[in-house]
């Protein structure tokens, strides 16, 4: 471990950040980048040759041989191809080059990249361009440049892109609304996000043998351990050797990286944990938390572990999420959810709160289809993750201040002092002091919102982006009604309290894991959107693209394509388990059940030959049980098999959609269930597969 007085000197020496430009590119380059981070000023070739020489100067300096534009595009994981700094000069020399052309744009095949139908898959070209808001660092001995990705026709095939308009639209939005309040210096708005990653961490030689574990990262079967998170000892629990070397390495990585990795600690589950970085742009955030599961699982292969990012690999087990900590603030430093103490501070607050209420309720669906995946429909709905049903949860003292302009009554704070909100004053709204919920998707957070629903496993820039935009949409739409309202301060207090009396219904801060709060959710109107099938076809509503195309964050295209990508990824992940757990049972489990069941009959025949009056009942019930469970599962098996084979590839999307949901997703679950008896009653010198108590309880 780095001394504490040499982890200021280590954290970002991996990165080309402001410091090492200053150093290594002219004060004139400086200034351009400056002026396009603050304006968005394009840079000039010029300018970029000058950073693109200091970059390489740096990086060669820090043992880079080779640069890559880094991107990501519309897969789980991010994208690179690797090109050396070496440019020939004759006479079988060579010199280190890298120019501004190759730090600006980059001509990765695209061609086996997802893009939803908007290009021909024999169509190659994609481009990748220079994102000089992020910073570049070193990876394996490689420049990275983090980039956008797009086609050869200009539509965005990646996930930063739509991520960056939704920044840019929700600062444009709100920047405007900040000048009605009077505000002539704030210029950018940042979308702020801090990620909390939760991941399992499991003995490597015991998850090479389970093949569901190695191509799905979930496991497809397993009876639940006699003891799992019940005691909740291991949360926030002394940290075990093997794992606290683990978390060490992994923040020295991270920190050399810009990571600014802060919290770790032992999550509810068996082998689960958690780390949560500081708070920095969503832009920052994203990238760093791309590079966090890469990192992780790097880490974690040298210590001989498996790092497991899945949101559900144990069934019945507690799931792992990615909370994702969400505000905006000005670029002076001010968080536009922070109550202030002022009449002004506190009305544009209230302002900012009712446009993301707002935002939430109109676009429930769109919200629920940003984390709607395969793998987090194991975990959106059981008793450790948010319900499928969006709601936010405001604190008893804010949920009671917006009664009170509802109403029109007084407020009586935490004091008991009783308080006015009118037209004429607003007064000091202190942050909530009330307990938090954890079982609400959305949840208020004293000066940020909480999105609780993203899985571990997922990309945040998808779920950011859409927080983004609904945010910059409303905005939108309260500028237009006050911007010449003859009376601002009157016209804002009624937007208010007609926005807060609209949209009260999304407001929910009791247990939203108790059955009541479905049928009252269904009162409501709120939807309630199970899993993937029901949600991902709610993300082409009209409402849903008229929203996305008006802000600039998607095309019509784009939107389409993106439709047609999840689907076919959830497809193809639910044929992929299905098609593992079926040669699991087929190559494992069938012949450990049959081989067990023989020896059980061997066992009888030997003791009645040996004492004919002796019943062998044990012998005789196990057996019974396990042939009966065998011939279960293998007619199960092979109805997996055939659902399997039969599936029509050529069928519309959304059809495709609700087969493998509704056929084979269902026939996978009664494989699992008969596979989940069979292990409980077979000795474990056959079972073919490590159990769950050996995986959460080896390291």
């Amino acid at each position: 471990m780095q001394s504490k007085e040499k982890i200021p000197e280590l954290f970002g020496s991996n990165v080309f950040n402001e410091a090492a430009m200053q150093q290594y590119v002219s004060g004139s380059a400086f200034q351009a980048w400056k002026k396009c981070l603050a304006s968005g000023t394009p840079l000039s070739l010029d300018v970029a040759n000058d950073i693109a020489d200091g970059m390489k100067v740096w990086a060669l300096e820090h043992g880079a041989t080779h640069f890559t534009h880094w991107f990501q595009p519309l897969t789980g994981v991010t994208a690179e191809k690797h090109d050396s700094f070496i440019h020939p000069v004759g006479g079988g020399r060579v010199i280190m080059d890298f120019s501004g052309k190759e730090l600006v744009r980059g001509e990765p095949d695209a061609s086996s990249f997802p893009s939803g139908g908007l290009r021909a898959t024999f169509e190659a070209r994609g481009y990748s361009g220079w994102d000089p808001t992020a910073f570049a660092f070193i990876k394996d001995g490689s420049l990275c440049i983090p980039t956008v990705f797009c086609s050869y026709s200009g539509e965005a095939l990646d996930k930063k892109t739509p991520l960056l308009r939704s920044i840019d639209a929700v600062s444009r939005q709100a920047v405007r609304i900040l000048r009605l309040f009077g505000d002539d210096k704030t210029q950018k708005i940042f979308a702020e996000v801090g990620p909390e990653q939760e991941y399992f961490l499991i003995d490597k030689q015991l998850c090479l043998r389970r093949e569901d574990l190695r191509l799905c990262g979930r496991t497809l079967f397993g009876a639940r351990p006699p003891k799992g998170q019940e005691l909740d000892d291991h949360y926030f629990g002394s940290i075990r050797p093997r794992v606290a070397a683990y978390m060490q390495e992994l923040d020295e990585e991270l920190w050399k990286l810009g990571v600014l990795s802060k919290t770790k600690h032992n999550e509810v589950a068996p082998s689960q944990h958690e780390m949560a970085p500081i708070y920095t742009d969503a832009n920052s955030a994203n990238d760093q938390n791309q590079l966090t599961m890469e990192i992780m699982k790097r880490v974690a292969e040298r210590h001989g572990l498996i790092c497991l990012l899945h949101e559900k690999p144990f069934a019945g087990v507690n799931g792992s999420g990615k909370h994702n900590n969400w505000s905006l603030a000005t670029d002076g430093g001010d968080n536009l959810f922070s109550p202030g103490s002022t009449p002004s501070q506190n009305a544009r607050f209230l302002l900012f709160l009712a446009a993301f209420i707002k935002g939430v309720d109109e676009y429930q669906e769109l919200l629920r289809c940003s984390v709607a995946f395969a793998g987090n429909d194991h975990r959106l709905g059981a008793q450790e993750a948010p319900p499928a049903i969006l709601s936010i949860f405001l604190g008893e003292e804010l949920e009671a201040i917006v009664d009170s302009i509802v109403n029109d009554h007084d407020y009586t704070d935490c004091t008991r002092k009783s308080l006015r909100i009118g037209v004429d004053v607003l007064p000091a709204i202190p942050q909530d002091t009330t307990d938090r919920n954890r079982t609400s998707p959305v949840a208020f957070t004293g000066n940020k919102f909480e999105f609780r629903m993203p899985g571990s496993s997922q990309s945040i820039a998808g779920p950011v982006t859409i927080l983004n935009t609904i945010m910059a949409e409303e905005l939108d739409e309260f500028y237009a009604q006050l911007k010449d309202a003859p009376d601002f301060t009157a016209a804002l207090h009624k937007l208010i309290r007609d926005t807060f009396s609209a949209h009260r219904r999304i407001i929910f801060n009791g247990n939203g894991y108790e059955e009541a709060w479905i049928k009252e959710a269904e009162k409501r109107g709120l939807a309630n959107l199970h899993n993937t099938a029901e949600a991902l076809p709610t993300y082409i509503l009209p409402k849903n693209i008229e929203l996305l195309t008006r802000q600039g964050v998607y095309s019509k295209e784009e939107i389409f394509s993106r439709h047609e990508v999840h689907i076919e990824k959830y497809c193809k992940v639910i044929r992929i388990e299905a098609a593992t757990l079926v040669d699991m049972v087929q190559h494992g489990i069938l012949n450990a059940a049959s081989e067990y069941e023989a020896a059980l009959c061997n066992t009888i025949a030997a003791k009645r030959a040996a004492t004919p009056e002796l019943t062998c009942h044990v012998e005789s019930s196990l057996a019974n049980a396990i042939g009966s469970l065998n011939e279960q599962l293998l007619e199960e098996t092979i109805g997996l098999k055939t659902a399997l084979e039969t599936v029509s590839d050529d069928a519309e999307p959304e059809k495709l959609l609700r087969y493998y949901h509704d056929e084979v997703e269902k026939r996978t679950i009664d494989v699992r269930k008969t596979v989940d008896k069979l292990e409980v009653l077979t000795a474990s010198k056959y079972w073919p597969y490590p159990t769950f108590c050996e995986l959460l309880f080896s390291v």
